[in-house]
């Protein structure tokens, strides 16, 4: 089963690399369709939350993954948010959400006296 999570892992980390960095790619070899617009960002965001679902399959404790996804979603919508010039009313309320959830998952995490990887 160990070796059947791990394969998963690193598959759902592959897919979400590439969709992080070739949103357009990825929608043409899977959809036959190339990605434009909004589903650009909306795909790099999925592609985000594939990377922690392959972390969270890989052995280890799973608050970790959910302070990479909400850190690394973070930064990603403030960069969406500064380089393009249409971003929609709730865009900056989630660039603080994620921010706010990271602040306090680091924090539970320095309380319970977790070591950094």
């Amino acid at each position: 089963m160990n070796r059947v999570l791990v394969l998963a892992a690193v598959a759902e980390a592959a897919t979400g690399m590439a969709l992080l960095i070739v949103p357009s790619l990825v929608g043409r070899v899977l959809l036959g369709a190339d990605l434009t617009g909004v589903a650009i960002p909306v795909a790099r965001v999925t592609g985000i939350a594939l990377i922690g679902l392959g972390v969270a399959c890989w052995p280890g404790p799973p608050a970790i993954v959910m302070l990479i996804y909400s850190s690394v979603v973070a930064l990603y919508l403030a960069y969406v948010g500064v380089a393009r010039s249409n971003v929609g009313i709730l865009l900056w309320p989630a660039v603080v959400l994620h921010t706010a959830l990271t602040l306090l998952l680091v924090r539970a995490r320095r309380k319970s006296g977790a070591r950094p990887r």
